[in-house]
């Protein structure tokens, strides 16, 4: 769409098409609430990036009629499994979550974003392209949204759900608190052999670091590592390097599909709501991917955000939101700390504990619970 398509006015405007803006956006249309969604790419992104979508999410996705839609692309994993090199520490079983959607689904977050843009374009809408947002203005009244090309348009609000580099936060000048990993991190999708095959999430710990392999749909694995200094575009070479090191003999890959590297800050917005302006997803906190929590938490802050208008409660928003992301956030902190700590002491008292931990039932229900992130109803 051209920016002639888009409205003078709208009663809110969403910065951001990703998962969390989709959601969100399904969410208005669903409820019969007025809404325009921006987006600056010409089309949506078509890599992987998020593999994963946790129980809780799926219930959200239900009450959406998308949950079925995302299963049935879907591989459903039953079991997170921690190693230390070849061996094994710890497993956390989903089958016994009290929840409809007992395992992790995974997924590519393109097919995710096209089983949201397809339920939102049912309803009836679609997402405005490309259209990248210069700035945010709030007043009494509303708010004044100015493109790059100068196009403006009016809203009663604005969302902000573009991302750790929000437009929309920058604008309305709320704070962005917490820091960056010193590690880089490597993504790739490859085929390969691997010896657990399409059973588990696997997350090995190694000296050299951190290292998650979780198989996807069509025979393809997704493999996260953290590394000193990553190359811009990992290869196949060296990402095969890196399992040699960390998981020795358990993998041999064939082909590769995509990769990328990245840093990973962990950061919650001061606040999420300033009068007009509004945060979700990654624009209103960012985290390490241990644990595909990411858009997971942002899925469910769409989510909830949407009722929040439906039911004219905004007030109850970040009330309800920010100690969710504050959570997530500490979790997932303390999980890459844990995994990445070259302290030969601290790794000892890890491998020694985690087996014990293991056998204690409580202690894997109340980590596959937080995981599949089912303590946030």
């Amino acid at each position: 769409m051209n920016s002639s398509a888009l409205p003078a006015r709208t009663e809110v405007a969403i910065v951001g098409a990703g998962p969390t803006g989709l959601t969100l956006a399904v969410t208005l249309a669903s409820a019969g609430i007025e809404f325009v969604l921006l987006d600056r790419l010409t089309e949506g992104a078509n890599t992987s990036r998020a593999a994963v979508v946790h129980a809780r999410t799926l219930e959200v996705l239900d009450e959406l009629d998308t949950a079925q839609a995302l299963i049935s692309r879907g591989l459903q994993v039953q079991q997170f499994t921690v190693r230390d090199g070849s061996h094994r520490l710890l497993t956390v079983p989903f089958g016994g979550l009290p929840t409809p959607y007992p395992y992790a689904l995974m997924i590519a977050q393109c097919e995710t974003e096209a089983v949201l843009l397809a339920r939102l374009r049912a309803l009836g809408h679609d997402v405005h392209r490309p259209h990248e947002v210069a700035s945010v203005m709030q007043d009494d009244d509303g708010v004044t949204l100015t493109m790059t090309t100068g196009h403006t348009m009016r809203a009663a609000y604005a969302v902000g759900a573009d991302g750790m580099h929000s437009a929309v936060r920058e604008s309305s000048g709320i704070g962005f608190t917490g820091s960056t990993y010193a590690e880089s991190f490597v993504l790739a999708d490859v085929t390969m052999d691997w010896s657990a095959g399409a059973l588990e999430v696997s997350l090995t710990f190694a000296a050299a670091g951190l290292t998650v392999v979780a198989p996807l749909p069509g025979g393809h694995y997704r493999i996260v590592a953290t590394v000193d200094e990553a190359p811009a575009a990992p290869d196949l070479a060296f990402v095969q390097r890196l399992l040699d090191e960390r998981a020795p003999g358990r993998g041999r890959i064939s082909g590769l599909a995509w990769s990328s590297r990245f840093r990973v800050n962990h950061r919650v917005a001061d606040h999420f709501r300033d009068g007009r302006l509004l945060l979700a997803g990654d624009a209103a906190h960012v985290h390490s991917p241990a644990g595909g929590q990411g858009m997971n938490t942002g899925i469910q802050d769409g989510y909830a955000l949407g009722r929040a208008f439906a039911t004219h409660q905004l007030g109850g928003y970040e009330e309800q939101r920010r100690p969710v992301a504050q959570r997530v956030v500490a979790f997932t902190d303390r999980m890459t700390r844990i995994a990445t700590t070259r302290n030969v002491g601290l790794r000892a008292a890890r491998n020694f504990a985690l087996p014990l931990l293991g056998h204690v039932p409580a202690f894997r229900r109340n980590l596959a619970t937080e995981l599949a992130e089912l303590n946030y109803r």
